[in-house]
């Protein structure tokens, strides 16, 4: 399959299924609160095709792959309704009629559906292909580490450090980040047998003051062990927390200066990584849609008018004093927010340009 196939296929794919199931969301919870669908959409623009169900739905599959929405009857602010608008409307089915607490249901119920398929894929993929576990093995030491001083070589099997067995390659990145500038024993497997060498371990000093222990090597030896399915669940939710924390992590390390932007992606990223991703299977695959599932459900939870979070903060203030924001405050937010995320798409369709070098090909034609 040309490459430019399977990158456009895959992006429709995964992007197809995290807005289906964002969307879901709030189609379930808003069913739930009594609330009448008018419409669910994957995708923007003209319908492609559409049927309209038993409870007067229409549903949509429109031609433009980029996100998905669902209207919902009376969602629209009811000094903003029209006389056509109240003459349709649908006695006890309007967004808008009924409590703070069902509208925030209904409108978190989208970022908590992308976090639970996150769980279940995750779920998945660790009963199946198995969980992928990093084995404390060095795949490279890096000259003049500590490691290099010690003595340790490429394929040397890390048994235990000051003591306290080693399973796997983070339980050396925990033991030792923890432990700068100590010396302390760690026994080795080389060619079949243990060794025991001395470790002086070098350090790092982050910006807020905290010194992280190094050692100075690499590991790159993955193993697979499948678990039972309470084992697999289980670790799908300890997984998804795991790429939040993660995400979360790197975010701080963004605002704060101490890593850069570059890495912050959009659309054609996704796409490229799409494509990617799909020429190493199946399993590869779904273990990328989870890990977007639980970064689409955290960004539409920021706190920003016109995300869900913005609403949900909204509503907060709104349960806080006893009567919604008013109007013009809340145009003033969604102009706001509207802006904020142009800015993002501006910037992460730069970073995405440039990433796939589309400045330096224009810069050469140019040249010459």
């Amino acid at each position: 399959m040309p490459e430019l196939v399977r990158t456009v296929l895959s992006f429709i794919v995964v992007l197809g299924v995290l807005v289906f199931v964002h969307e879901l969301g709030h189609y379930l919870a808003a069913r739930w609160r009594h609330v009448h669908v008018e419409a669910f959409s994957i995708g923007f623009g003209q319908a492609l095709f559409k049927w309209t169900d038993r409870v007067g739905t229409v549903w949509k599959v429109c031609w433009l792959p980029l996100g998905g929405y669902v209207k919902l009857h009376g969602q629209e602010r009811p000094e903003d309704a029209t006389k056509e608008d109240r003459a349709k409307r649908i006695a006890g089915r309007t967004f808008h009629e009924k409590s703070v607490g069902s509208r925030a249901i209904v409108v978190a119920a989208g970022p908590i559906a992308n976090f639970l398929l996150a769980m279940v894929l995750f779920a998945a993929l660790f009963a199946t292909a198995g969980r992928p576990v990093m084995q404390p093995v060095v795949s490279e030491v890096i000259a003049d580490s500590a490691a290099a001083q010690a003595g340790l070589r490429t394929d040397d099997r890390i048994v235990s450090i000051d003591r306290q067995p080693v399973a796997t390659f983070e339980d050396i990145q925990k033991i030792i980040s923890v432990r700068p500038g100590a010396t302390m024993p760690v026994v080795i497997n080389r060619g079949g047998a243990d060794t025991t060498v001395s470790v002086t371990t070098s350090a790092r000093t982050e910006a807020d003051g905290q010194r992280i222990g190094l050692l100075g090597i690499k590991g790159g030896v993955v193993t697979y062990q499948r678990m039972s399915l309470p084992a697999a669940l289980w670790g799908g939710v300890t997984q998804t927390w795991e790429v939040t924390h993660q995400t979360f992590q790197g975010l701080a390390q963004m605002l704060s200066g101490q890593r850069g932007t570059e890495d912050l992606g959009g659309p054609l990223r996704i796409a490229q990584l799409s494509g990617q991703v799909a020429q190493l299977g199946l399993a590869s695959l779904v273990s990328f849609i989870a890990v977007l599932s639980v970064n689409l459900g955290l960004i539409n939870l920021f706190p920003i008018p016109i995300l869900d979070g913005g609403h949900l903060l909204f509503y907060l203030a709104e349960a806080i004093r006893g009567r919604p924001i008013p109007p013009r405050a809340q145009e003033y937010g969604f102009r706001a927010g509207l802006a904020l995320l142009a800015g993002l798409f501006v910037f992460a369709t730069w970073n995405d340009l440039t990433h796939l070098g589309i400045f330096h090909w224009v810069a050469d034609l140019i040249r010459s």
